[in-house]
């Protein structure tokens, strides 16, 4: 069956064009019963009003866009849910787009496919930024601090937090720590290795004396990581690790008690990131809470300054909070 016009739906209520556009976008110059014979006319015919040529009439798409390298895990999954509830509740549209490389994302960043961005990727560079400023496209960065024309950042005190969770395993006695690293080219696992190794030098330890898993952020690579290191280890052991995140520090524990080794009798553990599983494994996981739902509520508030006002973007940074749970015990 074709699709219903615009034209037929003008020639079914006997209006033009014209008054049917008025009616259906809501301009007050239309009667009340001429708008009701054409609501009725557009029903009959299953009208749907072709958007894409509304919005290049305008030059807007009334959408948000999410441009991110990943989806995957718990913290993507509430990052995206939130900032779907906050577009919603501020009456815009939403599109996640996951690139698979650099060129395709800068293809659809700068495809006017939406009104404003936030982006959670580490391929935007700063000239990708002035791209986008060069295009009147307001964006909001949620992997790294950076502010400017039309720009924001909405980011979590990786670096001071992972301070103060290897300064809390120090403070429990434990000299010799280890850190289950995430991606290499990740602005969150960078901090916080870097907050890690910071807090160890400044209790007058040796780093040399610390070891480096690779978790990558995930449950399976980090259970093999800590299984491998506990089967080859053969140096003074590390009594306590510090995990990029709480799927990492999951998955280390689970290779720790597959070891028929226990946690935090053996080993203590720490976590990032306070996913809802983390208090409800056993043992219940300390770990690092990063304000994932008020991040994402932040960056929709944020970019819609940006969209509706002149004003210079900012820089806004989270602060977490440790959460003292079962997982962790003094040396």
């Amino acid at each position: 069956m074709k699709k219903a016009t615009i034209k037929d739906v003008a020639q079914l209520a006997k209006v033009s064009i014209s008054t049917v556009s008025n009616a259906l976008n809501g301009v007050n110059v239309v009667k009340p019963q001429t708008k009701a014979r054409i609501l009725k006319a557009a029903h009959h015919l299953n009208y749907s009003p072709n958007l894409m040529g509304k919005q290049l009439r305008s030059g807007q798409t009334n959408t948000i866009g999410v441009f991110t390298d990943s989806v995957a895990g718990p913290y993507f999954y509430q990052l995206i849910e939130t900032i779907s509830q906050a577009v919603a509740a501020k009456h815009y549209g939403l599109s996640v787009t996951l690139a698979n490389n650099h060129t395709a994302l800068m293809n659809a960043l700068l495809g006017n496919t939406c009104d404003g961005a936030i982006i959670f990727d580490h391929r935007v560079d700063d000239r990708d930024l002035e791209h986008l400023a060069g295009q009147g496209i307001p964006a909001v960065m949620l992997d790294r601090p950076v502010s400017g024309e039309r720009l924001s950042s909405i980011v979590f005190d990786s670096f001071n937090e992972s301070y103060l969770a290897t300064q809390y395993l120090l403070k429990l006695g434990h000299r010799r720590l280890g850190y289950l690293a995430g991606y290499d080219n990740n602005r969150d696992n960078h901090e916080r290795f870097s907050g890690f190794q910071q807090a160890i030098l400044a209790a007058g330890l040796n780093l040399e004396d610390m070891v480096v898993l690779k978790g990558l952020f995930e449950e399976k690579a980090s259970f093999e990581a800590m299984q491998t290191y506990l089967t080859t280890a053969t140096a003074q052991p590390v009594t306590a690790f510090l995990a990029g995140n709480d799927l990492s520090a999951i998955g280390a524990i689970k290779a720790i008690q597959a070891a028929g080794q226990h946690v935090p009798t053996d080993y203590s553990v720490i976590g990032f990131d306070d996913i809802e599983i983390a208090s409800y494994f056993q043992p219940a996981l300390t770990t690092v809470h990063n304000p994932i739902a008020q991040q994402a509520q932040l960056a929709v508030t944020e970019l819609i300054r940006l969209l509706t006002t002149k004003q210079w973007g900012q820089q806004q940074v989270l602060p977490g909070e440790l959460k003292l749970r079962d997982s962790t015990a003094q040396c």
